[in-house]
């Protein structure tokens, strides 16, 4: 069977599902083609949406044990049923996916379920099982997503050594668990396990956690975090991963090898770019394995686009929905368009970390003048109510012209509160700007005005 689109989307992630619905919005006849039978990704299925419903099961875990009677709240005989926690992420994740094919029906979009691979200029056969047929198109866009990487000599075994997709699913609490790599993933399910009470080793090569986030922000969040029991060893270059019997053993340059009865490997993710016949039609990758894409999201083969992870800039899926929003617009004559210096990124531990926008190191290796405006959680009032007053705000602007550089958070709800500043930059405004807004009392979002303020050194309530 033959079929003939305006534009077949390969993938049914962020960045696809999003595209083909704007495609269709906009009256493109539109396909998209999953080879997983549920929709919405890695994000969805076992990334984003997953570790955010064990974040906050686990969170809830120590609230009860440690701060419920803060509030005057008191019991006894406290458990946790890990088999119930798993099953409420499920549930999460499996009506978020519904929702997702309950989008494509709505918008009239042709659902394939199959692994897809280009067959020549508009050709793209969809294999499933022993079955296969060819579809046609006027324009591919290729939204493949990305998967977990890994590191030489590490023996990944779906087990005792594995990645975020295994950790997300651990049939029992690990007595020892070792992360290799200190970014948001492997703090975020580090965070998991550790309330959960395992003992977590965050093994890092770096000299330092969150690698590309603002320093400050980044030794705060190190010394939170070390109070909340995770153990960091930094300067560890991992040279291999072995399992031995029911334990892992993770071996480090110069190090004593650390034993652990699992292994989460979180050192990034790479583009699901293989085995999808971009050779048939001279797509080249680049070292990395992205598809190079002009500000278009064009190819260098006509009528082959590509978004999200598979190209350029951060492997974040809020950053792949834009980038589908503002290709399907160009497909259909319009104008799209993406500001990068505007994507905002969260890691969802506790406290939350958020930024958007240049870091202080940036600005200084670019030779740019700021100012720093900086205001502390715990003079907030809703944070006091809350009980949860670690953390600050840091806002950077320009010293001749105030526009806002950068803001960067950690503290309760930062992932919330970093929304307002990612507004702001995208308008171009000014510190001062932020500064003169009215933000209602009590909220966190004061905290945000209260460094708008201190940027001139002004904040009422230090």
């Amino acid at each position: 069977m033959s079929e003939t689109f305006d534009l077949l989307v390969i993938g049914g992630g962020p960045a696809g599902y999003v595209a083909a619905i704007r495609a269709s919005q906009l009256g493109l006849q539109t396909a998209c083609v999953e080879k997983e039978s549920a929709l919405g990704g890695t994000c969805l299925r076992v990334g984003c949406i997953p570790s955010k419903a064990l974040l906050e099961s686990s969170e809830w875990v120590v609230q009860a044990r440690k701060h419920f009677q803060n509030h005057g709240i008191t019991f006894t005989d406290l458990q946790v049923d890990l088999a119930q926690m798993m099953e409420r992420k499920d549930k999460v994740v499996n009506g978020l996916t519904r929702g997702i094919d309950g989008l494509l029906k709505k918008n009239k979009i042709t659902r394939f379920l199959g692994h897809a691979k280009i067959q020549g200029p508009g050709k793209v056969e969809v294999v499933s099982g022993n079955n296969s047929q060819v579809i046609q198109a006027k324009s591919v866009l290729i939204a493949t997503g990305s998967q977990p990487s890994s590191l030489p000599g590490i023996d990944l075994d779906g087990d005792r050594i594995g990645t975020s997709t295994e950790a997300l699913a651990y049939p029992e609490v690990p007595s020892h668990l070792v992360v290799i790599g200190a970014g948001y993933i492997g703090l975020e399910l580090g965070s998991v396990w550790a309330r959960l009470g395992a003992k977590v080793t965050v093994v890092e090569y770096l000299n330092r956690i969150l690698p590309g986030m603002d320093d400050e922000i980044a030794d705060e969040a190190k010394k939170l975090f070390t109070r909340q029991g995770l153990d960091f060893r930094l300067e560890h270059r991992v040279l291999s991963v072995k399992t031995e019997g029911n334990q892992a053993v993770v071996h480090c340059e110069d190090r004593d090898p650390l034993t652990a009865d699992r292994v989460l490997v979180a050192v990034g993710r790479k583009p699901n770019t293989e085995n999808l016949g971009l050779d048939s039609v001279g797509i080249q990758t680049d070292r990395q394995g992205r598809i190079p894409v002009n500000d278009r999201f064009e190819t260098e083969i006509p009528g082959f686009y590509a978004i999200g992870d598979v190209i350029r800039g951060p492997m974040l899926a809020h950053k792949a929905e834009e980038e589908g929003v503002a290709c399907a617009e160009f497909l259909a004559g319009k104008v799209g368009h993406v500001d990068y210096n505007c994507i905002p990124g969260v890691c969802y531990t506790h406290p939350e970390i958020a930024c958007v926008g240049q870091t202080e190191e940036q600005l200084k290796e670019a030779g740019i003048e700021y100012r720093k405006g900086v205001f502390p959680f715990k003079a907030n009032g809703r944070a006091q109510a809350l009980g949860d007053t670690d953390g600050k705000v840091k806002v950077l602007a320009d010293a001749a012209t105030d526009r806002i550089l950068g803001v960067h958070i950690i503290g309760p709800r930062a992932g919330d509160l970093i929304a307002e500043a990612a507004t702001a930059m995208t308008f171009g405004a000014s510190a001062e700007d932020i500064a003169r807004a009215s933000h209602a009392h009590p909220t966190l979002a004061e905290v945000l005005k209260e460094a708008a303020l201190a940027v001139d050194g002004r904040a009422l309530h230090a």
